[in-house]
């Protein structure tokens, strides 16, 4: 990749790391793109991840500086991951070893978890609500879930100032923030 595209991949994680999944999931709705991967959790509350997909073994990534892991199957060595602050997601925990029974297969090659099709560069986003996968042209999903925390930041404050709730959601179109825009 170039410096250039390295720098415009570097704005797009710096924005995506500002945006809970769920605000990222709603923009992705209303752009009609699945991206949802069910049933993968963190493996701690506290973890939050954002980067660019690509295969790698869990151990290296933290030492390489990778944001974190998705593992569309379960994981061990928990307390090591959780000593390390290591962002981990998988679809549970279990203590049996991997080892002769799983293999690389492939780097840098589509993958799909959950339906989802992920392509190398797809950006993976991932905190205690689960993961995400974003195509790589992220800038519209960005802007829409930028959109929708500030419209739902605006629901809070007007609650809060004395509205109800509905009254807030009517004033600041919460219904349609999932809505395809024409």
């Amino acid at each position: 990749m170039t410096a250039v595209g390295d720098g415009m991949q570097h704005d797009v994680v710096t924005r995506l790391r500002e945006l809970p999944t769920a605000a990222i999931s709603d923009a992705l709705d209303q752009a009609e793109i699945e991206g949802a991967l069910h049933g993968i959790v963190a493996l701690s509350n506290d973890f939050r991840a954002v980067g660019p997909a690509f295969g790698i073994m869990t151990e290296i990534a933290a030492v390489r500086g990778i944001a974190g892991t998705v593992i569309n199957g379960v994981c061990r060595d928990v307390s090591a991951c959780l000593a390390q602050n290591y962002p981990l997601f998988s679809r549970g925990c279990f203590m049996r070893t991997g080892k002769d029974r799983v293999r690389l297969e492939a780097v840098g090659v589509p993958v799909t978890v959950s339906a989802i099709q992920i392509h190398p560069g797809t950006f993976i986003c991932a905190d205690a609500d689960g993961v995400v996968a974003v195509p790589a042209d992220a800038g519209r999903i960005i802007e829409t879930a930028e959109r929708v925390e500030r419209i739902e930041s605006d629901i809070v404050a007007a609650a809060r100032t004395g509205s109800t709730l509905r009254e807030a959601r009517e004033t600041f179109g919460y219904h349609t923030l999932q809505t395809r825009e024409s």
